[in-house]
């Protein structure tokens, strides 16, 4: 064989290579986007009604209790929710409200009653702390599945589940400003897209909170609801766990219920 058709012969071969490994990484990502999208779509709920419970847990084991009431409605393109304090004394009548989009930022208002009035929340408060606990503002909504990029880092087993390991990173500075951290790994179910645990990290790429979500039951829509859901901090080892004592799919509310000037009532 000739110089120049070996040397032709090994430059094919490193072209094809590297076209192979380009579109793997192009099918990785956007098999790790729709693993994403089914997740999300998996507990997409049109409408409901909770009471739940809120526990504060300190890293000595010191306990907050919250009583919280949730309703979710959806109306054209946006998911309206309304979650508000019930007990103890400080907090009742302490009331969020979100207006969740699919293609834009979020809204959301916060009414205290000590001060009596309704505040919006702007987009850097976003990812603060949730009255107090590990969860933020923003694990309260859903987040937009265009803010990040994704990637599919492997597979591994959660509680006897095998699931997708799944890294969403945010795409701007802004959005890691939003949502609180600059990467998320999600660990979703291979056999129902259901998310069983959450790893987030902090601007400079470590980790910062872990989430086990748990006791999903499957609704008469066909849709998922998690019963319980745990964020700790792998720094303090603050623990916030969520409850859920009473659930209703569906809701009689009018839109109207779902505005700045109601929550105030």
């Amino acid at each position: 064989m000739k110089k120049n058709e070996l040397i032709f012969i090994q430059m094919k071969a490193i072209v094809i290579s590297i076209c192979i490994f380009l579109l793997g990484s192009t099918l990785g990502a956007q098999d790790a986007r729709e693993i994403s999208k089914k997740a999300g779509d998996a507990i997409e709920l049109e409408a409901m009604e909770m009471v739940s419970t809120l526990k504060i847990i300190s890293a000595n084991g010191d306990e907050r209790i919250r009583t919280v009431s949730t309703a979710t409605k959806k109306f054209g393109e946006a998911s309206k929710t309304i979650i508000k304090f019930l007990e103890p004394a400080d907090v009742r009548g302490t009331t969020l409200l979100i207006h969740d989009y699919e293609n834009k930022d979020d809204d959301m208002w916060i009414f205290m009653p000590a001060l009596r009035r309704t505040r919006r929340i702007v987009s850097s408060e976003k990812g603060n702390n949730f009255m107090g606990s590990e969860f933020s503002n923003a694990d309260m909504s859903k987040p937009n599945i265009d803010d990040f990029s994704y990637r599919l880092l492997g597979e591994e087993t959660i509680e006897g589940k095998p699931c997708w390991k799944v890294e969403s990173t945010c795409k701007t500075e802004e959005l890691e400003d939003q949502y609180g951290f600059s990467k998320r790994v999600a660990y979703i179910g291979k056999n129902d897209y259901l998310t069983y645990k959450m790893e987030y990290y902090d601007f400079s790429g470590e980790l910062a909170k872990e989430g086990i979500i748990s006791e999903y039951k499957k609704q008469d829509d066909g849709s998922y609801f998690a019963f319980y859901m745990e964020m700790r901090n792998v720094r303090n080892n603050r623990r916030s766990v969520i409850i859920i004592d009473q659930f209703q799919l569906g809701s009689n509310m009018a839109e109207s219920y779902f505005t700045p000037a109601m929550i105030e009532q």
